[in-house]
């Protein structure tokens, strides 16, 4: 081999990787941020590669996917956004609650922020209208919260002779308050009384079904919320030993086991 072509060849040789390199570079990376495991919410990251997969984008060819998951600490939503920002995403996807919309939208006024969220938008100040959300935000909202009040009359259906119903909220939710509200509003129309139990973690569970007995209740309603939904098997597996009828916003709870008594759990939702 001449000289000349051998050190053509040395070059091509450290070219192509420099080529592969920027090849890769340019693959837009997008941000999947979502309050709850990546167990819990693998269904919200299926459905979301499937919708990218029927536009013609391959996960891994044509876009790449960084995962943030909070596992049900909203805390930790505010830095997890804060580093999906700091790799310079191409878009955020906001999934699961309203907490996690709060924290994408805290954290850039210019990437792109596509939410998924249960909640009013415009009642959280996320958007300023729904037709025209304007800024850097837009998305998708179930408004599941307003399902809440058909929730409690579902349960009451089941239990018609109870007078007392629990709900399970969690405090650290912006919707914690807002949730209390309408349904305590809706038991008085139902002529029942509504106890609000409270539980974050784990052991504040434990403590809520505790209490079940102590309140007399007769069924019990478990809030919307991405913690909540990390927990379905132990919500579930409480209900069984409480024998305590409930219900639920999602089909998990139920496939779950979660059948409180001698009656099925129900939900509204998806």
């Amino acid at each position: 081999m001449r000289r000349r072509e051998f050190i053509a060849g040395l070059g091509g040789a450290a070219v192509w990787p420099m080529l592969a390199q920027a090849q890769q570079a340019v693959i837009p990376v997008i941000g999947f941020l979502d309050a709850g495991s990546a167990d819990a919410s693998a269904h919200y990251a299926a459905a979301f590669r499937k919708g990218l997969s029927e536009t013609g984008y391959v996960v891994g060819k044509d876009v790449a996917i960084e995962y943030r998951w909070a596992e049900g600490s909203f805390d930790r939503l505010p830095v997890l956004a804060a580093d999906l920002v700091r790799r310079q995403v191409a878009i955020i996807c906001a999934s699961n609650g309203a907490p996690t919309v709060l924290a994408a939208k805290a954290a850039t006024a210019t990437i792109p922020i596509v939410f998924q969220m249960g909640d009013d938008p415009v009642k959280f100040g996320i958007v300023p209208s729904l037709n025209r959300p304007g800024g850097n935000i837009t998305g998708q909202a179930a408004q599941n919260a307003e399902l809440g009040p058909k929730r409690l009359e579902l349960l009451h259906g089941v239990v018609p002779a109870a007078t007392t119903l629990v709900l399970l909220v969690n405090p650290t939710n912006p919707n914690a308050e807002t949730q209390s509200r309408d349904l305590h509003a809706a038991a008085h129309t139902l002529g029942l009384q509504l106890q609000v139990l409270h539980a974050s973690v784990e052991r504040e569970i434990d403590t809520a079904f505790a209490s079940l007995l102590q309140l007399q209740a007769r069924g019990l309603m478990i809030g919307h919320d991405p913690f909540f939904n990390t927990q379905t098997e132990r919500l579930a597996a409480l209900a069984l030993g409480h024998a305590m009828p409930s219900i639920y916003q999602f089909r998990e709870f139920a496939a779950a086991g979660g059948a409180g008594g001698r009656v099925s759990p129900c939900r509204v939702g998806r």
